[in-house]
C-alpha cells in the first residue's frame, strides 16, 4: 500500500505543499505541463533549490507578472473586495471552479481541487459572513491560490497513493499584518477550516503565522488521520520550503512510503444485545456483510437479570470501521460497540474452475509451505448434488478422489 506521511510541524501552506510533493516527481516539468491545461495566464513559477536551517529543500514562487509588490506567503490575506489600482478581476468560488471545469487537467484531479478550494471559501464565507457569491478572490489571491490548490491535485493525483497521512499540524501564535489589518494568528480562515474538518491541531512557541488557509485547506482535504508516523518503510523524502527564516526549519516534509498490508491487521467489535428481535438481528448480519465486513457471527450469552442475549461479533477492515458502527447502531438497540485490532495471517487463494465427469465447478486454491490446498465452492456443490440426486457428503467425496 503506497502511503504519503505529511510532517506539519512547521506548519503548511500551498506552496510549501508544491515544493515536496514536486520532490516526490520524476518529471520535474510535469507540475507546469499540467498546469498549462489551466489557460490562465498573468503568472509565472520560479522553482528553485534553497536551505532552511541548514536543510536543502525545494521553493515554489508563483510570480504575477504586472505584480511586483507581491509576495507568495501572503496571499491569502487578500482576499475579499480589495480595491487596487489595476484594474482587478473578482472571482468567487464559482468563476474558479469554472475555470478548473473547463481545463483538461485530470478529472480526479479536477475533483480534489474543487474540493479544497471550496473549504477555503466557505471558511472565508463564515468569517467574513457572506454568501459563497459575495467572498471574492481578487486577482492576486485568485491566480495563486489556483496555482497552490490545482498544482498540489494534479501532484497527488499523479503520486496516486493510498492513503495520507499527518503529524498534528502546527500553528504559531501572535499578529500578523494583512489587508484587513492586524489579525491574530491561527488567522480566522484556518481556524474555520480546522472547525470544519477532522484535523488535530496545536499552537507552537512560534511567534507567526505557520498555517495558511489554502494549507489548513489541503491537508484537511487530503489526510485521514493526525499523529506520529505509522509503521512503514519510508522511500522517498520531499521538502518543501516556506518564505520565512523561523528558530525552527520553515519546511515541509513529506514521505512517500509502503505500508506492508500482508501481515494484516484486522479490527474485531462487538457488543452484547438483549433487546432485539431475531429478525433485526439477522437483517442486521446481512448489511454488514453486503457492506464490506469480512466476517460476521452471532454467540448466545446470557447477561444480567439471567436474560438470554446474544454476542454480535463483526470482522472487518480498519477503514471500514465508522461504516460498520453506523450500520450497527442504525440497525440494532446497542448503545456501546467494543473494538480491538488484531493480526491475522491469511493464505494466498485463488478461485479457479474445474471440469470434472459432474460438470464444471469452482474451486478456492490455497497454497502454504509447497503444499496446494483445493476446496470445492459451496453453491456449486449444492446445485449438481440436487442435478445428480446424491448427497453432499458423497460427491464432495468422488470429488476429491478425483
Amino acid at each position: 500500500m503506497k502511503v504519503l506521511y505529511f510532517d506539519c510541524s512547521s506548519g503548511i501552506s500551498g506552496n510549501m505543499t508544491l515544493g515536496a510533493l514536486l520532490e516526490l516527481c520524476d518529471d520535474p516539468h510535469y507540475l507546469e505541463k499540467e498546469l498549462n491545461k489551466l489557460h490562465i495566464d498573468g503568472y509565472h513559477m520560479h522553482i528553485s533549490k534553497t536551505k532552511k536551517n541548514g536543510i536543502t529543500g525545494t521553493y515554489v514562487d508563483v510570480h504575477l507578472e504586472h505584480e511586483h509588490q507581491h509576495h507568495h506567503h501572503d496571499h491569502h490575506h487578500d482576499y475579499h473586495h480589495e480595491h487596487h489600482d489595476h484594474h482587478h478581476e473578482h472571482r468567487n468560488i464559482f468563476d474558479v471552479q469554472k475555470i478548473i471545469e473547463e481545463s483538461d487537467i485530470d478529472e480526479k484531479a479536477k475533483d480534489l481541487a474543487k474540493r479544497i478550494f471550496m473549504r477555503v471559501a466557505l471558511a472565508e464565507s463564515k468569517v467574513h459572513h457572506e454568501t459563497l457569491e459575495n467572498v471574492h478572490f481578487h486577482e492576486v489571491g485568485a491566480i495563486d491560490s489556483i496555482v497552490d490548490i490545482v498544482g498540489t491535485a494534479i501532484l497527488i493525483t499523479h503520486i496516486n497513493p493510498d492513503k495520507i497521512y499527518s503529524s498534528i499540524v502546527n500553528d504559531g501564535y501572535g499578529f500578523i499584518e494583512c489587508a484587513h489589518g492586524t489579525i491574530s494568528v491561527p488567522v480566522p480562515a484556518t481556524s474555520e477550516i480546522f472547525a470544519a474538518s477532522d484535523v488535530l491541531s496545536r499552537q507552537i512557541d512560534v511567534d507567526t503565522e505557520l498555517v495558511t488557509p489554502t494549507g489548513a485547506a489541503i491537508i484537511a482535504e487530503l489526510s485521514e488521520s493526525f499523529g506520529t508516523m505509522p509503521v512503514m518503510n519510508v522511500q522517498r523524502i520531499g521538502w518543501g520550503c516556506g518564505s520565512k527564516n523561523l528558530k525552527i526549519p520553515n519546511v515541509l516534509k513529506i514521505s512517500l512510503g509502503i505500508i506492508d498490508s500482508s501481515s494484516d491487521e484486522i479490527v474485531i467489535m462487538e457488543t452484547n444485545i438483549d433487546d432485539c428481535s431475531g429478525e433485526i438481528l439477522g437483517y442486521t448480519m446481512e448489511a454488514l456483510l453486503e457492506d464490506g465486513a469480512l466476517d460476521v457471527f452471532y454467540t448466545p450469552i446470557f447477561m444480567k437479570k439471567n436474560r438470554p442475549a446474544y454476542c454480535l461479533t463483526v470482522i472487518c477492515k480498519e477503514m471500514d470501521l465508522k461504516k460498520m458502527q453506523g450500520i450497527i447502531f442504525r440497525n440494532t438497540t446497542t448503545i456501546g460497540i467494543r473494538y480491538h485490532c488484531e493480526k491475522r495471517v491469511i493464505l494466498n487463494r485463488e478461485i479457479v474452475e474445474l471440469d470434472t465427469q459432474y460438470g464444471s465447478i469452482h474451486v478456492k486454491k490455497v497454497k502454504y509451505d509447497g503444499e496446494v490446498y483445493m476446496y470445492p465452492e459451496y453453491e456449486d456443490i449444492k446445485k449438481i448434488a440436487k442435478e445428480k440426486q446424491l448427497s453432499i457428503k458423497t460427491l464432495y467425496h468422488l470429488l476429491m478422489k478425483e
